[in-house]
């Protein structure tokens, strides 16, 4: 494609050079006189002048003294997914079912849905339509898989909650018997599992986005437009409400509630029970905690070299006046 191709495509203009000929994405660093990058952040607007890149797409504040062909947008790094998609379109496998797919009975298989090797769908299963499931995807019996849904390579949806009930000194399974609802445009990443609820619903919301080793617990609750990235888990009865951002390895007790639009950082700790305010709101640590008061108590636990010594000095100044009063 032209440049100025592409900022038709996206709406945009264009400065430099309009008949270049654009074939291909790469980073800043990677890419040549053919390709296209972007400029997402302050760093990169001065790693830019260096980048070989054909074209740039850029924010509008982008100084261009340099001359450069570039394409002006307010959301740089958006456009160029856009770009990549287009230059870049992903092979997608024709719809149906692979021959080495097992599809158990009375399931509901939407229009244009691909269902890929070693796939195993339990009994009344019903997957929206122009949905996919890569290979090794296992999912149990009686789970709702909404419309245009990718599940990646090796996800289990539907199998038991962790429920037991203690007896007679010993465990004993509380019987699995709800479901799993999963909602339209969601993708859920390689090898993550989300667990039927033990009475009930497990869902997952409309665009909500899992990524690799993600769990969801039996009878979770996720909103819509949920991103959670990897290896986080979440114990059963959590709330994760609309737009909220989870970062990695962030673990959940039960019955935890996130609120809307809340931030919580990799690797954070929340307690069982908890509920963590939303609108924005940036929870960090163990137990999770406002950013504020977690990088508070980062610099305390910092200072505690310091104090020690102070209090040394003051054990041997009190040692030292005793001796006197003796």
């Amino acid at each position: 494609m032209l440049v100025r191709e592409i900022a038709d495509f996206l709406g945009a203009t264009f400065e430099g050079d309009g008949e270049r000929a654009i074939d291909g994405v790469a980073s800043l660093e990677a890419a040549g006189s053919t390709q296209i990058s972007f400029v997402g952040s302050r760093r990169a607007q001065r790693d830019a002048q260096a980048s070989s890149a054909g074209c740039l797409i850029v924010r509008p504040d982008f100084d261009n003294s340099g001359g450069r062909t570039v394409i002006r947008r307010p959301d740089p790094r958006n456009s160029f997914a856009h770009i990549v998609g287009l230059l870049r379109p992903p092979d997608e496998p024709a719809p149906g079912v692979h021959p080495t797919a097992v599809v158990g009975r009375n399931c509901v298989i939407g229009e244009g849905v691909t269902i890929g090797p070693c796939c195993v769908v339990g009994d009344r299963v019903t997957i929206g339509p122009g949905s996919r499931l890569h290979a090794n995807v296992t999912v149990y019996s009686d789970v709702t898989i909404g419309a245009r849904a990718l599940i990646h390579a090796g996800a289990v949806i539907g199998a038991d909650g962790f429920g037991f009930v203690f007896e007679n000194g010993r465990y004993v399974k509380f019987p699995q018997v709800g479901t799993v609802v999963i909602g339209d445009d969601v993708e859920i990443g390689a090898n993550s599992t989300v667990d039927r609820a033990a009475l009930g619903v497990t869902s997952v919301g409309d665009g909500t986005k899992l990524d690799d080793l993600v769990h969801v617990g039996h009878n979770c609750r996720v909103g819509r437009h949920v991103v959670i990235a990897a290896q986080t888990g979440m114990a059963g009865g959590t709330v994760i409400e609309d737009n909220a951002i989870i970062g990695g390895q962030v673990g959940m007790g039960d019955n935890v509630t996130v609120k809307a639009r809340a931030v919580v950082g990799s690797g954070a700790g929340i307690l069982s029970s908890k509920v963590l305010k939303g609108d924005g709101e940036v929870y960090w640590g163990t137990p999770a905690r406002p950013l504020k008061q977690y990088l508070e108590s980062l610099a305390n636990v910092n200072r505690i070299p310091d104090l020690r010594e102070g209090i040394n000095e003051l054990k041997l100044k009190l040692a030292e006046l005793e001796k006197k009063l003796k």
